[in-house]
């Protein structure tokens, strides 16, 4: 039987943008950094610098999405860590699902003269 992922689930719909995420981890850097580019404001959870952070991560892991951070909910749904976020990046979606999250507000990548 999984694990109980009550608390992980409850925090990433807690917000437009939540990721979970390890203060010393490069991919929940590069994380941030893409959504910083939208203009987006995430609430982020470091799972390192919280109490709870060990009970959380183990959550996460439960999910069974692949390594444990960077962990991304938009819009209140899991959308996974890295390879998901890069593929709906790549497929050009990321930026609708951000939009309809109301996670950023406008986006124009129109390149400007």
């Amino acid at each position: 039987m999984a694990r109980n992922t009550n608390t992980v689930m409850n925090l990433g719909a807690q917000g437009p943008l939540v990721i979970f995420s390890k203060s010393d981890c490069c991919m929940s850097d590069s994380m941030k950094i893409l959504f910083y580019g939208f203009g987006a404001n995430p609430t982020i959870y470091e799972l390192d610098q919280l109490q709870n952070g060990n009970q959380l991560e183990r959550e996460l892991v439960a999910l069974g999405r692949g390594p444990s951070v960077p962990m991304v909910f938009i819009g209140g749904e899991l959308v996974g860590g890295p390879n998901e976020v890069t593929s709906l990046h790549v497929r050009g979606e990321l930026v609708r699902r951000l939009l309809t999250a109301r996670a950023i507000h406008i986006w124009n990548n129109e390149k400007r003269g």
